[in-house]
């Protein structure tokens, strides 16, 4: 018998820290999850804190997921700025047909909500990025794809990409990979992403930690952002 304030609830946490241990294994066994090295050049990416994802009156509202990751990210962006790296900001801006969203738009057309002008399209208090660091608009998912970021980087000698934002299986993931592709070393800060599931949330974090690049906490940003670390 389960103890006094235990059961059901107890017995299913347990198994899923089984499941997870299973998975870590047989993710090991089948040779993934090699350990990436940040370089010392290092750059923040801020993915799409927009308002759509915190506001419970927008249908993209993602939940106290993506409300936790926002404080977070304005932690983040401070550290950022007083370590005097650079910072990217990425949003969505459609057209009000959606006709530049193409697939993407008729696969998820609650995306109307960035239609241009649109307020859940703007940025979430405190995060938007000053003048003298870098908007990226975009329409699909990834930061990479039909924008110049990879060439901003590249100019800029960036070698590591500390991504955060909204959501953590959408956006986020396409980043980090598409990061990966173009030879950019991905750390995914975990805090400072965020989604609606929870469930979905951290099968994308593990998936990122074992296939794409490294998912960090902030405490590990800190001490590599910290004066002389890097």
């Amino acid at each position: 018998m389960s103890p006094a304030g235990g059961g059901a609830g107890e017995d299913r946490a347990e198994d899923a820290r089984g499941e997870q241990d299973r998975a870590e294994e047989d993710y090991e066994r089948a040779g993934l999850g090699g350990q990436l090295s940040p370089g010392t050049a290092p750059a923040l990416l801020l993915v799409d804190p927009a308002r759509a994802y915190v506001d419970p009156a927008c249908p993209l509202y993602a939940g106290a997921g993506a409300e936790g990751a926002a404080e977070a990210m304005r932690g983040l962006l401070s550290l950022a700025r007083r370590a005097g790296i650079p910072v990217i900001v990425t949003r969505v801006v459609l057209r009000p047909d959606g006709r530049d969203g193409g697939v993407f738009y008729r696969k998820v057309p609650s995306l109307r909500v960035f239609a241009e002008g649109s307020p859940y399209a703007e940025f979430i208090e405190g995060l938007a990025p000053a003048a003298d660091e870098l908007t990226v608009t975009k329409q699909y998912p990834s930061a990479f794809f039909g924008t110049a970021l990879s060439t901003y980087l590249t100019s800029h000698g960036i070698d590591t990409l500390l991504i955060a934002g909204l959501t953590t299986s959408g956006c986020v993931r396409a980043t980090a990979l598409d990061a990966m592709q173009h030879g950019f070393v991905p750390v995914v800060v975990e805090e400072a992403v965020g989604d609606r599931d929870a469930g979905v949330h951290a099968a994308n974090l593990f998936d990122i930690r074992h296939k794409i690049g490294e998912v960090w906490g902030v405490g590990r940003v800190t001490e590599y952002l910290s004066p002389g670390a890097i």
